[in-house]
């Protein structure tokens, strides 16, 4: 994902890793979290020719996902479960948990069969929500990846890719889902994340991270985030993306602010291009005084990115974008 401009595109560099994860590492104001290449290897996904011919109609809008949450694997029938079983009885898998083994199997090269068997399950806010085919079956690998040795409620993993059609009950045993079509992905863990963000010279270590921290969950709670629609695209996209919105949330808060608002809402003369405001809302504590700062972000196609950065919000009051 390039160095910034002054309206700054989509940007790519290689990863840091933080405890084996990859974590945000900004180099300017703009920076995009550690990549993880496209998962995939799971065109059998739902069994032989459970997918085959899926695609998204390139005559109609694409809709467009870039949803946070938690992938996770499931087998696809009893079949899988039982083969996965005796592989398990193949494998080493003494002293380790059962997630810790299940890993274990997976990761043998002899094994990789039994990831093509599997189903991936994207889960947002503990909701079964899509169903993941990668673009390029070459990924396997990165299914594997995916799954931690070690999971952790701070785990997160942000899928970015085209939304296709609710998914038929032999794909997944029953589940019945819209698929995302995803070109690319990241897998990482929320502490290392915030922990990765630059700190503002002006605050101090002690009040970031909590600041960071709540940034954070106020995006992931919005109401049905579930990555699909403009607002909580670019919303998304800011909470993985762009450091500058954590640094602005720590400055007010040192000065007795409350973020009292976040709000999207379409930009002004935006008609060649879709693009939409961020509005992120600062009231003072004693005052009720508030101030208001907006970042640009544009969702035409499947990558959002950056047009404008973190300003003063000067916008008239209008109905709030949902």
């Amino acid at each position: 994902m390039h160095q910034e401009t002054e309206v700054t595109a989509q940007q790519t560099d290689s990863p840091q890793r933080v405890n084996g994860v990859g974590v945000l590492r900004p180099q300017t104001d703009l920076r995009p979290a550690a990549v993880i290449s496209s998962q995939a290897g799971c065109a059998t996904c739902g069994g032989a020719g459970a997918t085959a011919g899926l695609s998204v109609n390139d005559s109609a809008t694409p809709s467009y996902v870039y949803a946070i949450g938690k992938v996770e694997a499931r087998f696809l029938n009893l079949a899988a479960e039982k083969e996965f079983a005796q592989a398990t009885g193949r494998t080493d898998t003494a002293g380790k948990t059962d997630q810790q083994a299940f890993h274990a199997v997976l990761s043998k090269r002899e094994n990789r069969y039994l990831v093509r068997q599997m189903c991936w399950v994207l889960s947002i806010q503990g909701l079964d929500t899509y169903l993941l085919v990668p673009r390029d079956p070459a990924d396997i690998e990165l299914l594997v990846e995916a799954i931690r040795p070690a999971p952790s409620p701070n785990d997160i993993d942000v899928v970015i890719g085209m939304r296709g059609p609710i998914a038929p009950p032999t794909m997944c045993n029953g589940l019945m889902v819209p698929i995302i079509l995803f070109g690319q992905m990241y897998s990482f863990d929320r502490v290392a994340l915030i922990e990765a963000i630059p700190k503002p010279e002006k605050v101090a270590a002690a009040q970031f991270g909590p600041a960071a921290d709540e940034v954070f969950s106020r995006i992931m709670q919005m109401t049905d985030n579930a990555g699909a629609t403009d607002e909580h695209r670019a919303l998304n996209y800011l909470a993985m993306r762009y450091p500058a919105i954590y640094g602005k949330a720590a400055e007010q808060f040192a000065q007795d602010c409350s973020l009292t608002g976040v709000d999207v809402r379409p930009a002004p003369m935006s008609s060649t291009r879709n693009t939409v405001d961020v509005i992120f809302s600062y009231t003072n504590r004693n005052t009720d005084f508030t101030d208001k700062y907006f970042v640009r972000v544009d969702v035409t196609e499947e990558f959002p990115f950056l047009t404008t950065k973190m300003s003063p919000y000067y916008g008239r009051e209008i109905g709030r974008a949902r």
